[in-house]
C-alpha cells in the first residue's frame, strides 16, 4: 500500500463511520441539543470535561458556546473543566487523579444544570466519577462515547443521552465526536435564533 492510498483509504473510512453514525446519533443528538438549550434557557450552564483529545474536545466546545459557533448571538454558559491546571494539578496531588472533575462539578455544579461527559472508550475513570457526582446534583448528562460506551452506558439514567459512534477506532470516534460538538452548538445557535423550532 502507498502512502497516497493510506492517505485516501482514511477518508473512505471516516466517510463510512459518519454514514453508520448519523443512523445512530441524528435522533440523539436532537435530544442532547434541546435539553442543553432547555438547561440554558433556564439559567443553567454546560459542563464538559474528558481527557487527551476529548478534553481538546470539551475546551472547543465550551469556547463555541461561550463566544460564539457561525453565528452571532449573546454567550452562552458553558465550561469546560479540563483548563484549569492549577485546580486540577492541586486535586490529582492532594487526592487523586480519579477526583479532578467530581470536585469541580460539587462546587460549580446547580441542578439543571448539563454535564458533557466526553470518553472514548467509556471507561475514563475521571469521567465516570463527574457522572456520579453530577447525578449527586440533580445534573443531567449527555455521554459522548464510542466502543459500546463502556462502563459510562451503565451508570447513565432513564432521563441522560447517550452519544455512542458506533465503531471501534480511535481515531474514527474522535472524528464523529468533533461533528457532534458542532451539529449541537449549530442545533442551539438555530433554536436560538428562531431558525428552527
Amino acid at each position: 500500500m502507498s502512502l497516497l492510498h493510506r492517505v485516501k483509504q482514511n477518508f473512505h473510512d471516516s466517510i463510512e463511520t459518519k454514514q453508520l453514525a448519523v443512523r445512530a446519533l441524528a435522533e440523539p443528538i436532537e435530544a442532547a441539543t434541546r435539553l442543553m438549550l432547555g438547561s440554558l434557557k433556564n439559567g443553567g450552564k454546560i459542563m464538559a470535561c474528558g481527557n487527551g483529545g476529548s478534553a481538546a474536545d470539551a475546551q472547543h466546545f465550551a469556547a463555541e458556546l461561550l463566544n460564539r459557533f457561525e453565528k452571532e448571538r449573546p454567550p452562552l454558559a458553558a465550561i469546560a473543566l479540563t483548563t484549569d491546571t492549577s485546580t486540577l494539578t492541586s486535586i490529582a496531588n492532594d487526592y487523586r487523579y480519579e477526583d479532578v472533575f467530581a470536585k469541580q462539578l460539587q462546587a460549580l455544579g446547580r441542578h439543571g444544570d448539563v454535564l458533557l461527559a466526553i470518553s472514548t472508550s467509556g471507561n475514563s475513570p475521571n469521567v465516570i466519577a463527574a457522572i456520579h457526582a453530577a447525578h449527586v446534583r440533580g445534573i443531567r448528562v449527555v455521554a459522548l462515547t464510542g466502543r459500546g460506551g463502556g462502563k459510562m452506558t451503565a451508570l447513565l439514567k432513564e432521563d441522560d443521552i447517550h452519544l455512542c459512534v458506533p465503531v471501534e477506532r480511535t481515531a474514527r470516534i474522535q472524528e464523529v465526536h468533533l461533528l457532534t460538538i458542532h451539529c449541537l452548538c449549530d442545533g442551539i445557535d438555530a433554536l436560538i435564533l428562531g431558525e428552527l423550532q
